[in-house]
């Protein structure tokens, strides 16, 4: 097997909202739309993450298709989580879970957007400073 491409695809009940902020936030690009349908990509991500809109009547498996993206986490593995961090801020998006350093070295922090889909970023540290760990 070859896989050519890959997509994360989450349903929500506005689609603009969380295709507007991921585009706003994290620089993903728009390639391709229809009514209750987006899939946004970036060079440097290696997947399209697409929205839908919770209900649409396309969607397979049907018994799925009032599901709304829940208990998941988009992770963005970055090279400078504290500039992050601050330009988020920034820009006055909430941070939902402040930045922290795990004892194995993450260092992560948490926003969410319109829909409640949460976005984290991290950044692996060699040496985790051990006076930050919670």
């Amino acid at each position: 097997m070859k896989i050519t491409a890959s997509a994360i695809s989450l349903n929500v009940d506005d689609v603009t909202a969380s295709a507007t902020f991921v585009k706003q936030h994290f620089d993903f690009i728009e390639q391709m739309s229809a009514d209750g349908f987006v899939s946004l990509a970036r060079e440097d991500a290696g997947f399209n993450l697409v929205f839908l809109k919770t209900g649409l009547k396309s969607f397979k498996p049907i018994h799925m298709r009032e599901h709304r993206s829940d208990g998941l986490l988009i992770a963005f593995v970055v090279d400078d989580i504290d500039t992050e961090y601050a330009r988020l801020q920034s820009k006055g998006v909430p941070i939902t879970t402040p930045i922290e350093t795990e004892l194995w070295g993450e260092r992560f922090f948490q926003v969410t957007d319109p829909n409640g889909v949460v976005i984290q970023l991290v950044q692996w540290m060699t040496q985790p400073d051990r006076e930050s760990v919670a």
